[in-house]
């Protein structure tokens, strides 16, 4: 399903005046004919109208609608999808359209997943405990967001377990296709930014190692995770934008956070590297040592 925007829609502060003027009349009204004789006569006509509007009044109020800069609101009319508003403004529209949008009350503990205020709170019983918590606005956010999900362990190509951890940036680009196309697009990208980094970090070594080709090009290369850390992350955000181009988001970008051995093996590999740089001294010292007896060597023969 594909965003249509509802344009001339921001007359908000029209309708506003105009339903306030109607309903005071109303109730003008309804109080005149109490006070002249509770609708007995010609106030009849002015009286019925009068307590009517007083009642069912408040409902034309429900289709005023506040946006402001980089939000959104996803509209259907008795279960049809009529469209969006997009950007800040006061908007009217039929009092009986429902705001969709399934991940209002998603927390992820990421941006843009705090209460902005303004918004009132709910009651929640809960074992004979009264909590009160935000109420979840249905205003879908268009700015660039932080998804930092927990750490994950993986094994990379050689078995190794590895921790990562990866920050994604990303926005709503289509808002229909959003709240329509997935159960839920918050939880439905936290879910494939988990799945795109285990399936990218098993390709790569965490240290170069000889004879892995990480590019699949069938030639043995350098890349590594410690090594190719911009390279790794540019494939997962490739990777997570391919598995949520339906749900209509933009993948700005990927940055990984964290990156380390897992605490069961981070002792032994801390010993390898020593040990490997160990080996790699001793080898600078012999072969500083063998080039001074060939220079030796060589002068002794031109002498």
């Amino acid at each position: 399903m594909k965003e249509k925007v509802l344009e001339g829609k921001r007359n908000g502060m029209l309708f506003l005046v105009l339903w306030s003027s109607l309903y005071a009349a109303g109730v003008a009204a309804f109080a005149a004919g109490i006070a002249l004789g509770g609708g007995d006569g010609p106030l009849l006509s002015v009286f019925i109208p009068g307590f009517i509007w007083m009642c069912a009044g408040w409902i034309p109020f429900m289709g005023l609608k506040i946006l402001k800069p980089q939000e959104a609101l996803v509209l259907t009319l008795f279960g049809e999808y009529i469209g969006t508003l997009r950007g800040e403004g006061f908007y009217y529209v039929n009092p009986f359209c429902s705001e969709v949008n399934p991940a209002a009350k998603t927390r992820l503990g990421q941006s843009g997943d705090v209460d902005e205020g303004g918004r009132g709170n709910k009651i929640v019983f809960t074992s004979g405990q009264v909590k009160t918590e935000p109420s979840a606005s249905r205003k879908i956010s268009l700015k660039a967001m932080t998804l930092s999900n927990a750490r994950q362990k993986v094994n990379d190509v050689l078995g190794n377990p590895v921790e990562i951890s990866v920050a994604v940036i990303w926005k709503v680009r289509d808002t229909a296709s959003a709240v329509f196309n997935v159960d839920n697009y918050k939880e439905y990208l936290s879910l494939q930014a988990d799945a795109a980094v285990r399936d990218i970090v098993k390709i790569y070594p965490y240290d170069v190692a000889p004879g892995i080709d990480t590019t699949g090009d069938g030639q043995a290369d350098d890349g590594s995770l410690r090594g190719s850390t911009m390279v790794v992350a540019e494939r997962i955000r490739r990777m997570i934008q391919s598995k949520v181009e339906s749900a209509g988001l933009d993948i700005i970008e990927a940055r990984i956070t964290y990156l380390a051995y897992a605490p069961e093996i981070a002792a032994v590999m801390l010993q390898r590297q020593q040990a490997s740089a160990v080996i790699d001294a001793r080898k600078m010292i012999v072969d500083g040592a063998v080039g001074m007896v060939e220079m030796a060597l060589e002068r002794l023969k031109d002498n």
